[in-house]
This record gives structure tokens, C-alpha cells and sequence, in this order.
């Protein structure tokens, strides 16, 4: 790899400001000062910026438990991004493998691996969402039934795809689907006279929420985990 894409890649920087701190003389390669940006460098090399080390950033996989009052967003907007919860280099090259809105909880994966994320998010590959929802009144009797054939949502063309309940209480209940449309949960329960008034995301795919993690933690994900999304 040519030394100024080491450290672009390291650090953030642009090109342009890559070979400009090379010219300066800031960067060292085995304590040695070099300036020629074309040089070629591995990562075993020794190479310091300013006296401090620098490393590659490789591929992150992210779980986090998304708060009440954040949002999906690399911009802080009327709510803070959840971004800023992260202690991590480069936030502008993550993004969200399925966003939650500003007042639902639970599961978020984020990444800078677009070819994963994709496989997460893209119905065709009908990665199975699962939540927990809240309702404002006890559940229609049929609505088994309803979400297996499909809704009809207020502006789609097409019927949401088969969904899974379960039954925890009159007003409370666990949901999967496997697509992602626009507040897709509450609408789905608007479509069958009820209002969803708590949402919380337990669980991707395989990948179930860690019970460790508090509002607002987050840790990366295991390999297995990783490699859950086939």
C-alpha cells in the first residue's frame, strides 16, 4: 500500500493532506522521516503521524442498544445521532443496517461493510426482525390471521409480506417481519385499529440484543454473529 493511502486510511485525512504532513516531515516509517508519498508500506511497519502510531481501521460490526430520543442520523438534528455514542475513529464511514426511529428502542447494527448491511436490510433475503410492541388496546382477535396474509398500508401498492405474532399479553406482543418499509410496525398495527404506544427491537436475523447492554451501550459483534448473515 502506498504510505499517504496508509494514512488516509488511518486517519481520515485527504490525500491532499496526507502528502502535505508528509512534505512537513510529521511522518516517520521505522523512526525514519519520509516524504515521498508513493513509498510502499504493511501494516507491520512502524509508522507515526506527529510521534503517535498509526493503524489501519479495519471492517466494524456494531451492536448497540439504541436509546429513547436518538436518531438514525450521522448529523445530530431536533435529537443526537446515536453516533455519538460511539468512541470510535471515522463515524462518517459507519452506517445503520436498519435504522429505528427517534422513540424505539432496542437492537441497531452499524457498520462500514456495505455488502453486509445489504444482506441485512434487502427483503429479498428476508432476514426475520423481531419486536417487542406496546399497544394502546388489546389486540383484534384475527390479527394472526391478518398479518399472515398481509396488510394493506395507507399508500403502498402491495400487500406487507407474511408477518409472525406472539401473544404476551392483551397489549403486549412480539413481532417479525422481514422487510423495513417506512414506520412499517406502526402502520401495520394502525392498518388493524390499534396505535403502538412502546417499540423495542430485540433481535435480527440471529442476532438477539445483548441482555448486558444498557441503554445506550454498545460492543462489536462476535464472528458468529457476523457470519449469522449469510
Amino acid at each position: 500500500m502506498r504510505l499517504d493511502k496508509f494514512i488516509c486510511e488511518s486517519t481520515g485525512l485527504t490525500r491532499a493532506l496526507a502528502k502535505r504532513v508528509l512534505k512537513q516531515g510529521e511522518v516517520t516509517v521505522e523512526s525514519e522521516v519520509v516524504k515521498d508519498a508513493s513509498m510502499k508500506v504493511s501494516p507491520t511497519m512502524t509508522i507515526c503521524l506527529e510521534g503517535e502510531p498509526l493503524s489501519l481501521i479495519g471492517t466494524r460490526y456494531i451492536m448497540m442498544h439504541k436509546p429513547v430520543d436518538t436518531l438514525c442520523s450521522n448529523v445530530d438534528e431536533v435529537y443526537p445521532s446515536v453516533l455519538t455514542l460511539l468512541d470510535e475513529p471515522l463515524l462518517d464511514r459507519l452506517h445503520f443496517a436498519g435504522r429505528l426511529d427517534a422513540d424505539t428502542t432496542g437492537l441497531l447494527l452499524i457498520t462500514d461493510d456495505g455488502q453486509w448491511s445489504h444482506k441485512v436490510t434487502s427483503p429479498k433475503r428476508e432476514c426475520g426482525k423481531r419486536y417487542r410492541v406496546w399497544l394502546a388496546e388489546p389486540l383484534v382477535a384475527d390479527a394472526e390471521q391478518q398479518l399472515q396474509d398481509g396488510l394493506e398500508l395507507r399508500g403502498e401498492s402491495e400487500l406487507t409480506r407474511p408477518a409472525q405474532l406472539q401473544r404476551i399479553s392483551e397489549t403486549e406482543v412480539l413481532l417479525t417481519i422481514t422487510e423495513g418499509k417506512y414506520h412499517q410496525v406502526k402502520r401495520m398495527f394502525a392498518a388493524l385499529g390499534n396505535k403502538v404506544i412502546g417499540l423495542h427491537r430485540e433481535a435480527i436475523g440471529a442476532i438477539e440484543l445483548d441482555a448486558e447492554l444498557t441503554e445506550g451501550e454498545w460492543r462489536y459483534l462476535t464472528d458468529a454473529e457476523i457470519a449469522s448473515v449469510g
